[in-house]
């Protein structure tokens, strides 16, 4: 039997409409549980609180994550560790000084992850990683470690080219890492209670802290001053 041709179109609309649904399903997803993640941690976030916030069913989002941590990982992979290729090409095609790379990995870091929700992933796993140690143990593997890979590479290119005198190199990642950190702390715990004249600039945060890691306090004076 042929339908009339409206109502093969009708049927032909909707069908197309429930293929686009299905396919947006997972982005729809993982966007309603990082929300639920940074808002209310991981042990506090339930898979159907997820669900009803994409608007599909509990069962619909274990078609898709099996569990709440598999979720977690998705979400942490879509907006962090996902990045790091684009990062470590980034870093392979820079052309200015190795100064200047610190600088653009301080901006990259905050245009792409600060000043976005997936910052709250950050301070989740910092509250609950004693909790929930495999969550932790994952979120080493694929965010910590690449991330100190790849800083690690930044500072021994600076060395490498005669721009760095770092003796420890293993620490001085740190000194890229810590300022970024009690940015996203500061942002997502105390720092939202705080009275705007208190609240701290990102911007005027980001290069204050870029060139006191880059030329330290001390004041130099004569030869001293020339080998900065």
């Amino acid at each position: 039997m042929t339908l009339p041709k409206f109502i093969s179109a009708r049927h032909d609309d909707t069908q197309a409409k429930r293929e686009r649904r299905k396919e947006a399903r997972p982005g729809e997803l993982l966007d309603a549980a990082l929300d639920l993640f940074v808002e209310k941690g991981f042990a506090a976030t339930r898979a159907e609180e997820v669900a009803a916030r994409a608007g599909v069913s509990k069962g619909t989002l274990f078609l898709y994550f099996p569990s709440k941590e598999e979720l977690f990982k998705a979400v942490v992979r879509e907006n962090i560790s996902g990045r790091f290729g684009e990062w470590n090409e980034e870093f392979e095609t820079f052309e200015g000084s190795t100064a200047d790379l610190v600088r653009h990995c301080f901006q990259v870091w905050w245009e792409r992850i600060g000043a976005t929700r997936a910052s709250g992933i950050t301070k989740l796993i910092i509250s609950e990683a004693r909790n929930f140690p495999d969550i932790a143990a994952f979120y080493h593997k694929e965010v910590i470690a690449p991330a100190d890979e790849l800083l690690g590479r930044i500072i021994q290119r600076g060395i490498d080219r005669g721009e760095f005198d770092v003796q420890d190199v293993e620490y001085a990642k740190f000194s890229i890492i810590a300022p970024m950190v009690y940015l996203i702390m500061m942002k997502h715990s105390i720092g939202a209670c705080m009275p705007a004249s208190h609240q701290i600039d990102p911007a005027r945060y980001i290069q204050s802290q870029v060139e006191t890691m880059l030329h330290g306090m001390i004041k130099r004076t004569g030869a001293a001053k020339g080998k900065r």
